[in-house]
């Protein structure tokens, strides 16, 4: 019995002591694998900060660390990475609530002014429901496909990985912000996805079914607006010239010229042709019914815009400082250009010329709010306050449209007018995401930025931008044009365009809505 005991101790002992030694040696493979990661030094997290001051890339002060895929260690951690930067995030936080204060109450009131008293509720009401339409269409698909990367049908959309928000937390997307959180930048665009529809019911006001108008919006974001918006803004649009290196069309485009004013003023004009004029254009008194809404929706929509224009440069920085000053000057000159050109024609200026004239400077002046200095701002206010007016207040007579509120006349030809002059007067010292810096990362082409890779900084300096913005302009007038046509003959067929005889007489408040904006006299 001993022997076998005996025998057992020392088979045991034999077999454990190996197998204890390499679980031991395991160990210690596996402790020196998973070793802590090596901690940023004083230097890197001063960069860091440094990076967020000049809104640069926090990562590039570790870039000694980072793998042949430029991937950090596993569990490397520093402040300043993969977080959001309070004063840039608050900055934006602020500019997304001005770019919805623009619709609601602005647009809302400038509109309503405009209209007859019969119709004042049912602008209010159109812009309210695209508010909430706009939203959940953004909530499930339409954030992703705009700024989702994937070039989804011949780049006309992004991917469909953010649907639903998927994955837009509060921290930041470096393909648009390194201190932005990506949740911020998804609510900022959405305000300016809400407000571009809104600016078409200024041209069908008064006699457009509110029905059809939901029908209308709703395919008009898929088709029109969020293809717009890829193309332009979506880090791999092939418009996008400032931030995509293989842009086929490198145009600029800051805060939506193309994008916003472009798509939702030609549109307009087509629309409003197809559904047709107003019962009794030209023979009954359409003036505006209250001129003092009109002033103060005016006021609201220029206050809201620093944030549409300075808030486009996705930061508290000197671009954004840039585009709040060139905003105020070309709108004061535009709004300065357009009633002194009424006075000399017509022999008055109207509080509706310093109106129309703001809102012309505010329009014209945002693709190129970050891309030009304080003297081509005012270039840019004389020429809002001019060609706008002129085509409001002749071409418009003379072919006899019935765009009531004159969307297409500020916004149409105010976008495309300022698309064009972006492109010629554009400044890459206010700017310097538009520099050639070839020689400043060794003549190393794939390490250069963007604007140097696909030749808009080349095209700055040789002023020759101007080309790809008419590319630009050419490519937009088609999809608003085409798409609005498609849209709105689909929307008639299905369910009609138009309000009755009967509902246009007695106003779309009491007869769409129930209610009235006036009792009494």
């Amino acid at each position: 019995m001993k022997k076998i005991l005996t025998t057992i101790v020392l088979f045991t002992f034999v077999t454990l002591i190996p197998v204890g030694l390499l679980a031991a040696a395991e160990a210690a493979a596996s402790t020196a694998t998973n070793a802590a990661p090596p901690a940023p030094t004083l230097e890197q997290r001063v960069a860091g900060l440094e990076a967020y001051i000049g809104n640069g890339d926090p990562s590039a002060a570790v870039a000694s660390l980072k793998d042949k895929d430029g991937n950090l260690p596993k569990d490397f951690n520093m402040a300043t990475l993969g977080t959001s930067g309070p004063g840039h995030n608050a900055w934006q936080m602020a500019s997304a609530a001005l770019v919805l204060f623009m619709t609601l109450p602005g647009l809302a009131l400038f509109y309503g002014g405009l209209v007859r008293r019969k119709n004042v509720l049912s602008v209010c009401t159109q812009c309210f429901f695209i508010t909430g339409l706009v939203t959940i269409l953004w909530w499930i698909c339409g954030y992703s496909m705009v700024f989702a990367k994937g070039n989804t049908f011949m780049g006309l959309w992004g991917g469909f990985d953010k649907m639903f928000l998927k994955g837009v937390t509060s921290a930041p997307n470096g393909d648009y912000s390194y201190w932005v959180s990506e949740n911020v930048y998804a609510m900022y665009q959405l305000m300016f996805a809400i407000i571009t529809p809104a600016l078409i019911i200024g041209a069908i006001a008064e006699r457009m079914k509110f029905s059809a108008i939901c029908l209308f919006m709703t395919l008009w974001m898929f088709f029109v607006y969020f293809p717009q918006g890829h193309m332009v803004w979506g880090i791999d649009g092939l418009m996008n010239g400032v931030w995509n290196a293989k842009a086929k069309i490198h145009a600029m485009d800051f805060a939506g010229g193309t994008v916003v004013h472009m798509t939702s003023g030609w549109s307009a004009l087509i629309l409003c042709i197809i559904l047709g004029k107003r019962l009794g254009f030209g023979k009954e008194n359409m003036a505006p019914h209250s001129m003092v809404l009109c002033m103060i929706g005016t006021g609201m929509l220029w206050v809201g815009w620093y944030g549409f224009n300075a808030g486009s440069a996705v930061a508290a920085d000197g671009i954004a400082a840039n585009a709040f000053t060139t905003t105020t000057i070309a709108t004061a000159v535009a709004s300065f250009v357009w009633p002194m050109a009424e006075w000399i024609v017509r022999g008055k200026p109207s509080l509706l010329g310093f109106c129309s004239g703001a809102v012309a400077g505010l329009v014209v002046i945002t693709p190129a709010c970050g891309f030009v200095n304080p003297s081509g701002a005012v270039i840019v206010g004389i020429c809002a306050g001019l060609i706008p007016w002129f085509f409001c207040d002749k071409v418009k007579s003379w072919f006899g449209y019935d765009d009531a509120l004159d969307t297409f006349g500020v916004h149409a030809i105010g976008g495309t007018l300022g698309a064009f002059l972006t492109g010629v007067l554009a400044d890459a010292s206010v700017n310097g995401n538009l520099v050639n810096n070839l020689a400043s990362v060794g003549n190393k082409m794939d390490a250069a930025n963007p604007a140097t890779q696909n030749g808009l900084a080349a095209a700055i300096i040789h002023h020759t931008q101007w080309i790809a913005q008419v590319k630009a302009i050419g490519l937009t007038l088609v999809l608003a044009i085409v798409g609005t046509i498609i849209i709105a003959y689909i929307v008639k067929a299905v369910i009609g365009l138009r309000a009755s005889e009967e509902v246009e007489t007695v106003g779309l408040d009491l007869a769409e809505h129930g209610e009235e904006g006036y009792h009494g006299a």
